[in-house]
């Protein structure tokens, strides 16, 4: 059977609808995705779009310029001069691009690189680049460097940034002198594509004199790099403050960047501009309450001091120091010096690592501002506290005889109702006794702050026997002490302030593990033990004795202006170190300058109540002020340290001068890391650290001075001078500004 050949094909239905189907399907899809990419991602595709012919260029603000209180200027914005190749703009000759390259080298002291012929031998791959060929490796060699540090060749600097973005520049010389930039830009039009670029960098005219006060500039850390990026800045472009008023008003001094938005080619290449360009707003400037001329007398005089006795004993003895001048009326810091220092204008365009480490590894700390970072046991300038305090609860008053033998025994109780033994008998001695056992004898109230009698002290702290059955005691002295500024930060204008330690009862519990006993009340009271302060806190404690019992707030900043000149407000917030144009909670006025008065102690119920059932006393809830009767036996007991010629403290030094000075000497005992690795920490030969505060004139006080030596011995002997000096170089600079008519 033969099959029909003319038989027509049946194509069955199903199999041309599948088709259709399919057919309709993708065209569907592809209708779908075409609306989608139309219509609902035309925003995204178009925002893409800009993106890439679009560039943001940040163009950075001029940092606000830090003058002192007359006007000198203690940072400012200088030119830099940077050499720098934009790749794309080079000739298209390789020969004349080397021909630039060795007349630059020959000028900017950089070598020019080694090119490659095209036809070297060489296992390595070679790789065109503008002038020539370089080896791979040479390129990646390079990479390892940053702009601005010497190393790579021009050649290498050029051909990486080509690859990278070849309308943009690259430095390679860095911060060359004005000479080699005046005759790099009139070769310019025979050498394309090179430039003189101005960059400002922060110049410190002062140097090492304020370095502590006014500090120095860093990179942006990669920690603060997204909150600072979201202010405008450009990180490795923008630098920030590290230390001093730099950092403390950084908000102030920045500024901000200006911004222009261009349109620019797959190149990179800049075409024109998209928006109207934003200009930069540049920071503001500050004036600072420091006199550069009493500064540098400050410097000198403590620098001349510890030179004198490191040379007289041979070795040395004092490490550090610290001297400030303020007017207790105002609170302004007139002067703040601290030793040993660093020269911020090395650290102004980049921190060079070997400067740093040595800086960083130096055991006296140079970086730390010992004013108000360092803390120390006081000495006898804490006996200002114990006086107060003592005369305020009536322990003791201006008749009161208090008897200062030379040493006195101590039965040292832990608990009240301890038994004295021979065991628990400790002897206390007054500062006098290797010369004179028999100590001062008789004293009365103010006798006892002039010849800073360290028995007096102990019975007026801690008590003793019948003669002082109760003395203030650690909780009241603690309170009195808290209001003459110490035992927290002052708020004062920079940053790191420590807040220094009066311990209690409970701090001792925690601490060491052992109850407080009537002698830790002894040693506190006369600033020693595990008392602690800063030379800011001593230097306030002072001022509200000179300040007849207001303590002002202690401030750096005199005020803040813009280009101009006008002066425009703002607050300083010490609490998270912010200075703003908004009055915030916890903030003071910091400009234009305004009296900010912390608290009055004989208005401001600041000392808490005390009570006693038996042998145990506490502090109650209630509150009272000081008695300006109080404060006027401290001031006439510091200015008797002056006048007494038998065993006035400060008679010595100031018993010709023509002004009336009142203070307070100290010599504190310590056994630091130091003093141990030295073993130096012998029981009853301590080594001691030298304090003097001192304030004039005595009825209208316009200064006051702290002077602390690290390991300086006798306060008299080594502080002393240098506050009699400070003193003595303030009132001469305001006799000279009043013979010229210049404003304080």
């Amino acid at each position: 059977m033969s099959v029909n050949s003319n038989r027509p094909v049946r194509f069955e239905t199903w199999r041309i609808t599948t088709i259709y189907i399919i057919i309709l399907l993708a065209f569907t899809a592809l209708l779908v995705r075409l609306i989608n990419l139309q219509i609902f991602q035309n925003a995204d595709f178009a925002a893409r779009a800009v993106d890439n012919y679009t560039n943001e260029v940040s163009v950075p603000a001029p940092r606000g310029i830090i003058y002192d209180r007359h006007g000198y200027i203690l940072a400012r914005n200088v030119a830099s001069y940077n050499v720098i190749i934009t790749p794309a703009n080079l000739p298209a000759d390789n020969s004349e691009i080397q021909q630039i390259y060795r007349e630059i080298s020959e000028i900017i002291e950089v070598s020019v690189g080694n090119f490659i012929s095209e036809n070297s031998i060489t296992d390595e791959i070679l790789i065109e680049v503008p002038g020539g060929f370089l080896t791979e490796s040479s390129l990646e060699e390079a990479k390892l460097f940053s702009a601005c540090i010497s190393g790579p060749s021009i050649a290498q600097m050029v051909a990486l940034q080509n690859t990278l973005a070849p309308y943009s520049p690259v430095k390679v010389a860095c911060n060359v002198s004005e000479e080699i930039a005046r005759m790099v830009e009139e070769k310019s039009m025979d050498w394309p594509g090179v430039e003189v670029e101005i960059e400002a960098i922060r110049d410190y005219p002062t140097g090492a004199l304020t370095s502590h006060v006014v500090g120095f500039l860093g990179p942006i850390p990669a920690s603060q790099e997204e909150e600072l990026r979201a202010q405008g800045f450009v990180p490795n472009r923008d630098k920030i403050g590290y230390s001093g008023v730099e950092l403390s008003l950084q908000e102030v001094l920045a500024g901000r960047n200006g911004l222009r938005v261009v349109q620019v080619d797959v190149a990179g290449q800049e075409l024109r501009n998209l928006e109207p360009p934003i200009a930069p707003s540049p920071g503001n400037n500050v004036y600072l309450t420091i006199d550069t001329r009493l500064q540098a007398a400050a410097q000198a005089t403590l620098l001349e001091e510890i030179r004198f006795w490191n040379t007289y004993f041979g070795t040395t003895r004092i490490s550090s120091g610290v001297i400030i001048a303020m007017n207790p009326k105002t609170g302004e810091i007139l002067a703040m010096v601290s030793y040993p220092d660093y020269e911020n204008n090395r650290l102004s365009r980049i921190i060079p690592a070997y400067y740093y480490e040595q800086l960083s590894q130096d055991p006296r700390k140079p970086l730390l501002n010992n004013a108000i970072s360092a803390e120390y046991p006081p000495g006898s300038t804490f006996k200002l506290s114990t006086a107060t305090g003592a005369f305020n609860e009536g322990v003791i008053d201006l008749n009161k005889i208090v008897q200062t033998p030379g040493q006195l025994l101590l039965c040292e109780r832990f608990n009240p109702n301890d038994v004295c033994t021979d065991a628990n008998t400790r002897p206390f001695v007054d500062y006098i006794f290797s010369e004179n056992p028999a100590g001062f004898g008789s004293l009365r109230f103010l006798q006892c702050i002039a010849y800073s009698s360290n028995v007096c002290f102990y019975k007026l702290g801690g008590g003793y026997e019948d003669e002082i059955p109760q003395g203030l005691g650690i909780e009241r002295l603690r309170q009195y002490a808290r209001a003459l500024g110490y035992d927290e930060p002052s708020g004062i204008q920079l940053v790191g302030e420590q807040d220094g330690l009066i311990p209690d009862p409970d701090w001792k519990r925690i601490n060491t593990g052992e109850n407080w006993s009537t002698g830790d009340t002894y040693i506190a009271s006369v600033g020693q033990g595990y008392v602690l302060a800063t030379p800011l806190q001593v230097l306030m404690s002072g001022s509200v004795i000179a300040n007849n019992g207001v303590l002002m707030q202690p401030t750096i900043v005199r005020q803040v202006t813009d280009g101009d000149g006008n002066v425009i407000p703002y607050w300083f917030n010490p609490t998270d170190f912010t200075a703003t144009q908004f009055d915030t909670p916890g903030s003071y006025q910091i400009s234009p300058f305004t009296l900010n008065t912390k608290w009055d102690v004989t208005v401001t119920p600041l000392i808490q109540g005390y009570s006693c059932e038996g042998p145990y006393c506490t502090l109650t809830d209630d509150l009272k002020i000081i008695q300006p009767e109080a404060i006027q036996a401290v001031r006439q007991g510091t200015r008797q340290a002056v006048t007494d010629s038998t065993f006035g403290t400060l008679h010595d030094l100031f018993v010709d001068f023509p002004i009336a000075v009142a203070g307070k000497t100290g010599t504190a005992e310590y056994c630091d890391d130091v003093a141990r690795a030295a073993d130096r920490c012998a029981f009853g030969a301590w080594p001691t650290h030298s304090w003097t505060l001192a304030y004039a004139p005595y009825d209208d006080p316009e200064i006051v001075v702290v002077a602390f030596a690290y390991n300086g011995g006798e306060g008299a002997s080594v502080a002393g001078p240098m506050v009699a000096r400070m003193i003595k170089a303030y009132f001469e600079i305001k006799a000279t500004d009043s013979a010229t008519g210049v404003n304080p």
